[in-house]
Order: structure tokens, then C-alpha cells, then sequence
């Protein structure tokens, strides 16, 4: 089982111990050490493993800080919760007719884990700490829009927009920047955008332990309001390699496994077909897309765009990529998530009628030749992709076979992360891979990168005749307060987009989970980014 992972296992092996390349569970000694090696046979622990270390835990940084371990400790005013917002720290609030006050009234007698209470005050301290830093959170829609903030009460909340926003209760219900940390965790001069004495927060659970690099260790906050955690203790060891992290799980030095990408396809089916233990994949948690830079005047014509869309074999890419661990989409974004269940426009493979498209295009194919012709210029385009994504690099080598079918040279081209992101930001591609956010961040996420430039979409619509029509309907969709004419706008703009072919969807993105069967209760979170750990119990 796994026999090629277990050789590339003992090369790690003689790595030194503190090296961050290997981290945790890599040598006998440190596995001694961790925290594991300790747990009495009746405690209830759940031990699962992450590719870094946790962070610093400040609720109003990002990376390293990881996200999960951000939500565990520090909540919400508002709850993502299938589909809908919910409440969280504030048990109710009201809108305004013209959408702009948001007044929350706070849940009583919530406590910090340090004891202390926590108040609309304490709210309005950390709205004021992440907004002294409104550079760092410009990609919040809410943050531009926020005009003031007051503690009426101790239990009452107002927020004041400068226009109608409809996303602001999604926004809140991000993991990070607007969760909350107490008085005694700010640091003494209250800024927060570098540290934070402690990460102390109202959530489920508390760090008790932690060895940078190596693991973390959280148990129950005994003053939290909710349900209280099932198990005594969740330990998150830190090991960077998947396939490192797939031998833990099968020597049993792991309860789960749990995240995108964590382990490889293969692994994953390996250790299912095992039978011995339990795997789940979730609910599609946002789609890989493929974007169609319009301002490439080969890809400026409909007719090309579509003979793409037809011209390469969508389900079996999918199926041998992944494996048949995400699903064929159809749609730009999954249809579970608000506004986005619009009719699949299903665009069938068909070889035939792609040849025929780019034929109408004036896109013919000389005598003797591979690639097509224009007016003495070959069909050739370039598709860049992360090259650290296995996913991506197997779907770019997949459409450069296909789409030779049909007469069109594909190069493929693999760049480092930042620069993937800075030919994004300069719209300099022909087409790239875009990975839509998933709740609660879409669908306003996505229309805002197609109204705003440098999130690599709206520059590669301009061409569209439409363009226009559709950043109105965005802006329209954005500010209304009627539900019927969000979803009416909204639906329009996917249909829209769908059937110019610019973007095209690739596939349905789901997490998964592979755990021991003494785990007793396992749900994926409604949130992309929150914890696993709600109800988690064991036998």
C-alpha cells in the first residue's frame, strides 16, 4: 500500500529534526515528543495534520496565520450557515430601508475565554483597530463602503454605510478581519496590523499548546456560550508533504485528514479502497474556471471562443485528473451557492463543430500543415498556469492535446505564484485558470472581479459588446435591496457570460476527509474557511 510514497518517506527520514522542510512526524524522536505520544487511551482527542504551522493567530492579519485555526478561536457577529446568514455574537439585527445601518443586538452574557465580557464596546475596538489599517482589507466590499461605527449599549451595535451594500453580512461572516479579540490581547499601543499579546477570542476552543513548526494544541474554552466542543483536545500536527501526511494517517498517527489539495487524488483512492476507513467528499466549494482574454483579438471572436468550449472532452478530463473526485461543471459558479443557480448552459464535446466554428472564423487549415492560419498568422496561444498546481499543469497538458485536434497550438507556460498573480493584475495572458472564492465570499466576489480591474477578469471582458450592460447590472445587484432583482441581475450576468463562452467552467471544487473509524461525527463546514471541528466527536 502507498509503496512509492514509502520510498520517498525514508529519504526524509535523516532530514534533521528543526528543519521546516519536514517539520513535524518525520523522525521517531520528534513523534515521541509530540503531544500524541502522551494522550491516555480514554482521553477524547482528535489528531489531524495541516501542510504549515498555524501562525500567529491574529484575527485581523492573514497568512501565515491559517485560517481555520483563526475561526476556531475568534467569531463572528454573523454565521454563514447553508446558504444563509445566520446569527452568531449578535442574535439579531435590523437594515434600514435604504440598506445603509446595520444595527446588531449582541448575544448576552457571551464571555471571552479569558472571562472577560464581551460587549459592543469591544465590537467597536476592533472595528476601529482593522479600519487604522484600511489598506490591508481594501478587498472587503464592506470596508469601502463603512462610514462609522457606535456602541450604543453594551448590547447594541450600529454600523453605518456610506451606500447600500447587500453583501455586509457576508462580509462579516468571514473568517478574517472582522472577528473579534479582547482588551487583554491588544497590544498596548491598540494597533494590531504587526501582533497581538494573545489570541484571545470568544470561540470553541483555546491554544493550551504550541511548537512553532511543529504542532498546536487546542481544548475547550470553558466560558463559551454555545455547544460545548465533544472531545478534550484536537492536535494539529504540522507536515508539509501530502504523501508524508498519507503514511501518518495509515500508521495511525492521524484521526484525519482534512482540506483541498492535502493529499493527492491518488492517495486518496488508495487509502479509500483500503476500506478501512471512512472517506467523505463535500458539497462543491467554489469551480475552477478557465478565462478567455477577449483582448486578444484571436480570442475577441465568439466563434473561436465557442470552437474551444467544443473542442475538448470536459467529463473525461475531469474524471482523469481528478480522478472523479470533483464533478464536470457547467456552470461559472456552483449552483448552491445565493443568486447562482442559473440554468446550466451544457456545451457538449463535439470535434466536428469546433472545426467548423474556427472554418467560419476564417481560421482554415493549409495543406500539409497542424496548426490553422488567419492572414498568414497560426492559431497559437498561450495559457499560463501556477506551477505549483498539479491540477492545473494536468488540465493545461490535457486542453494543449486536445485542442491540437482541432488545429490550435497551445503552449503552456508554468510560473511561480507571484508572478502568475502579476500577469493576472496586468492582464498579460491569454488565458489563465481562475478558482472562484466559494461561501460566503461569492457570488458578490466574483461580480466584483468582473467590474474591477486586477483580479485577472474584468480586463479580459472589455472586448465583450456587452461589457457595459453587464458591470451595470453588477453595480445594480450590488446596492438593490430587492431580492427578486438581485437574483433577476445576477443570473442574467452568469447567463451572459456562459454563453460568450469567456469563461468556461472546468470542474466543481470539493474538500475531503478521510478519517479513522473511531471518529464518531464529521460535518464540512458551510464556510470554505472555517474549522471542521463543530460536533466532532469520538467512539
Amino acid at each position: 500500500m502507498l509503496k512509492s510514497m514509502r520510498k520517498k518517506l525514508l529519504l526524509s527520514l535523516c532530514l534533521l529534526v528543526g528543519m521546516t522542510a519536514v517539520l513535524a512526524g518525520c523522525t521517531t524522536e520528534k513523534q515521541e515528543n509530540a503531544p500524541s505520544a502522551g494522550i491516555a487511551s480514554n482521553e477524547k482527542v482528535v489528531t489531524m495534520s495541516w501542510p504549515r504551522d498555524i501562525g500567529p493567530m491574529n484575527p485581523h492579519l492573514y497568512n501565515p496565520s491559517q485560517m481555520f485555526a483563526q475561526s476556531m478561536l475568534f467569531e463572528s457577529l454573523v454565521a454563514y450557515k447553508d446558504g444563509k446568514i445566520e446569527p452568531n455574537l449578535a442574535e439579531s439585527w435590523t437594515v434600514s430601508p435604504d440598506g445603509k445601518v446595520y444595527t446588531f443586538k449582541l448575544r448576552p452574557n457571551v464571555q471571552f475565554s479569558d472571562g472577560t465580557p464581551f460587549t459592543a464596546k469591544n465590537v467597536k475596538r476592533n472595528f476601529d483597530a482593522f479600519m487604522n489599517n484600511k489598506n490591508m482589507h481594501t478587498w472587503l466590499g464592506m470596508v469601502n463602503r463603512l462610514d462609522k461605527t457606535e456602541a450604543v449599549d453594551d448590547t447594541t451595535f450600529k454600523l453605518t454605510l456610506k451606500e447600500a451594500y447587500y453583501p455586509t453580512l457576508y462580509d462579516l461572516a468571514v473568517v478574517r478581519p472582522v472577528r473579534f479579540l479582547a482588551d487583554a490581547g491588544f497590544p498596548d499601543n491598540g494597533d494590531t496590523s504587526k501582533e497581538v499579546k494573545k489570541p484571545i477570542g470568544t470561540g470553541p476552543w483555546v491554544l493550551s499548546e504550541y511548537k512553532r513548526d511543529e504542532y498546536a494544541v487546542f481544548t475547550p474554552n470553558e466560558h463559551y456560550w454555545g455547544d460545548k466542543p465533544k472531545v478534550e483536545k484536537i492536535i494539529v500536527k504540522v507536515i508539509p508533504d501530502g504523501e508524508t501526511r498519507a503514511l501518518a494517517f495509515e500508521k495511525g498517527d492521524l484521526d484525519l485528514i482534512y482540506g483541498e489539495g492535502v493529499i493527492s487524488f491518488d492517495a486518496y483512492q488508495q487509502l479509500q479502497q483500503t476500506g478501512n476507513y471512512v472517506t467523505k467528499l463535500s458539497e462543491p466549494i467554489g469551480a475552477r474556471d478557465l478565462v478567455l482574454n477577449t483582448m486578444n483579438p484571436k480570442l475577441s471572436d465568439i466563434r473561436v471562443r465557442q470552437a474551444l468550449h467544443h473542442g475538448f472532452n470536459k467529463q473525461a478530463m475531469v474524471e482523469g485528473v481528478t480522478l472523479g473526485m470533483e464533478e464536470k461543471a457547467d456552470n461559472i459558479l456552483p449552483p448552491n451557492l445565493p443568486y447562482a443557480d442559473v440554468a446550466p448552459m451544457s456545451v457538449n464535446y463535439n470535434v466536428e463543430q469546433a472545426k467548423a466554428l474556427l472554418d467560419q472564423a476564417g481560421w482554415t487549415l493549409p495543406a500539409g500543415k497542424t496548426i490553422r492560419e488567419k492572414e498568414g498568422q497560426p492559431l497559437q496561444l498561450e495559457l499560463i498556469y501556477d506551477k505549483a498546481d498539479l491540477v492545473q499543469k494536468s488540465f493545461a497538458e490535457t486542453l494543449q492535446a486536445e485542442w491540437a485536434n482541432i488545429g490550435v497550438k497551445l503552449d503552456i507556460t508554468g510560473v511561480e505564484l507571484t508572478v502568475y498573480i502579476q500577469r493576472r493584475k496586468a492582464n498579460d495572458f491569454d488565458m489563465n485558470f481562475y478558482s472562484t472564492f466559494g461561501a460566503p465570499y461569492d457570488p458578490h466576489s466574483f461580480m466584483t472581479a468582473v467590474i474591477q480591474n486586477g483580479y485577472g477578469v474584468s480586463d479580459t471582458l472589455v472586448a465583450l459588446p456587452m461589457k457595459a450592460e453587464l458591470d451595470k447590472e453588477v453595480k445594480e445587484g450590488m446596492s438593490t435591496t430587492d431580492e427578486q432583482l438581485r437574483t433577476k441581475l445576477f443570473g442574467s450576468v452568469l447567463t451572459t457570460l456562459q454563453e460568450q463562452s469567456s469563461i468556461i467552467p472546468i470542474s466543481y471544487i470539493k474538500k475531503i476527509a478521510l478519517y479513522q473509524k473511531r471518529v464518531a461525527q464529521f460535518n464540512f463546514p458551510s464556510n470554505r474557511d472555517e474549522h471542521p471541528f463543530y460536533g466532532i466527536d469520538t467512539k
